[in-house]
């Protein structure tokens, strides 16, 4: 891709986030009335003890492949595989599923990061063309075909944005207390702040895991025997790349689509997994309606909030 198609299509960042905005008969069953999670002013409030280290519980196995089963080639150009496992790390990432007061919900990507602590998208928690907070935020860990074993509720959120300031893009993050310290059964992902040009230079060490909106596909349903639709079984990439960094905001090559926001880009480092970016947004082709290139936070906001030296 040259200069000029990237300075061209970033103009319409603000646009194309990854959350998918549904009915909510057609995504949830009823739940109690809810309660929007208020607002911190500071990382402080939510007591992060981990320091930005993985864990993994004593009781769960740890596996680098997200089937139990094996794995299988690509179909077609699409290189995900579906996210079957219940092992670390792939039990700590879950689908979150917000109601804004409308009565229209959406459904994201949040991976656990400490015990009561999921990371996604400032987008995920506050509604992008009115600044409002969603009514309800729920997260259900390692959901696969539909099925969980555990939720939690949101009680406390910190974003990077309310969408009214400028290049919101590039601070679309949010980190969300929840009302259940998931952390200590599914286990939580570490994060390292790496520079811009070791990510670019290791091409292709990537993996990313998204509860996008239009996976797992017909073939890859047969194929599986999964039963509960698109968007209720995550999708994972080995191998994808971040392939550059324009007005602080990463540029990558991992398969997404709507409702993958706030997945994890994850490498593994010493044998450990380790969040190196978040996914927010794509690109698309005004024409044609093909991804042209995906967008993600730099995780270094982390670093920033909770002091990790």
């Amino acid at each position: 891709m040259n200069n000029k198609s990237i300075l061209f299509i970033s103009g319409f960042v603000g646009v194309m986030s990854l959350g998918i905005w549904v009915s909510v008969e057609a995504q949830t069953q009823k739940q109690p009335e809810p309660t929007a999670a208020p607002a911190l002013k500071e990382a402080s409030q939510l007591q992060l003890q981990n320091n930005g280290k993985p864990f993994k519980p004593e009781e769960l196995e740890q596996s680098n492949k997200p089937i139990k089963k094996g794995t299988r080639g690509t179909i077609g150009r699409d290189d995900r595989l579906p996210m079957l496992s219940s092992n670390y790390p792939w039990s700590t990432v879950g689908r979150i599923v917000g109601e804004q007061s409308n009565s229209q919900t959406y459904t994201c990507t949040g991976t656990l990061i400490d015990e009561d602590i999921v990371l996604t998208n400032a987008h995920c928690v506050i509604d992008p063309k009115t600044g409002k907070v969603a009514s309800r935020v729920v997260f259900l860990p390692n959901v696969v075909d539909g099925k969980y074993k555990d939720r939690a509720n949101a009680v406390q959120y910190l974003a990077g944005t309310n969408f009214k300031d400028k290049n919101a893009a590039a601070k679309d993050w949010a980190v969300v207390k929840i009302d259940k310290p998931l952390g200590r059964k599914y286990g939580y992902l570490g994060w390292k702040s790496l520079p811009s040009s070791t990510l670019i230079r290791n091409e292709k060490r990537f993996f990313f895991v998204g509860y996008s909106g239009d996976y797992p596909q017909a073939d890859t349903e047969k194929f599986w025997g999964l039963t509960a639709g698109q968007g209720w079984t995550a999708g994972f990439q080995a191998g994808c790349s971040i392939v550059d960094d324009r007005s602080n905001i990463l540029l990558h090559d991992c398969d997404t689509a709507g409702g993958s926001s706030g997945g994890p880009i994850v490498a593994s480092i010493e044998g450990e997994p380790y969040i190196v970016a978040l996914n927010n947004a794509e690109i698309l082709d005004e024409k044609t309606g093909q991804g042209v290139i995906n967008l993600a936070v730099k995780i270094s906001f982390l670093d920033r909030l909770f002091g990790k030296k």
